[in-house]
């Protein structure tokens, strides 16, 4: 049977959990994902998990934080005046937002805390530092 491989088109059913077996994301109830081997459109630990596999083959991997969403960065974590935030957000702690970085360029931040005077930042993407286990079943090489 054909091996998936690096260059391939790819579909595939995924269940995502974290260490605890909380499920942060499935495709289980929606069309499988697609994706190109080797073209950097998943994270590094669910393509090499992928390669190698055949159609109809499942398997349960673990993806280590470095290989998945990286290590938590503390400098990506900003304290904001809530001067600046506009007066149409009603800012709460687990927010999502898109803010301007110095670049020009959007970036999502979620809202980890809220006081009176400040609203705290992280940009960070949200699985970073997590250890994530996804239960992967190969249904189709283009």
């Amino acid at each position: 049977m054909t091996q998936a491989k690096n260059g391939d088109t790819v579909k595939i059913h995924y269940t995502g959990r974290l260490q605890d077996g909380t499920v942060f994301d499935s495709s289980t109830d929606r069309e499988p994902l697609q994706f190109n081997i080797g073209r950097g459109q998943v994270i590094p630990g669910c393509e090499e998990a992928v390669t190698g596999m055949t159609v109809g083959e499942k398997k349960t991997t673990l993806i280590p934080c470095a290989k998945a969403y990286g290590e938590r960065n503390p400098s990506m974590v900003m304290v904001v005046d809530r001067k600046h935030v506009p007066s149409d957000i009603d800012p709460e702690v687990g927010q999502r937002l898109q803010v301007g970085s110095p670049s020009g360029e959007l970036i999502a931040v979620t809202i980890i805390e809220v006081n009176d005077g400040n609203i705290t930042l992280d940009a960070n993407p949200p699985l970073a530092g997590e250890d994530l286990t996804f239960d992967l079943e190969l249904v189709e090489i283009a």
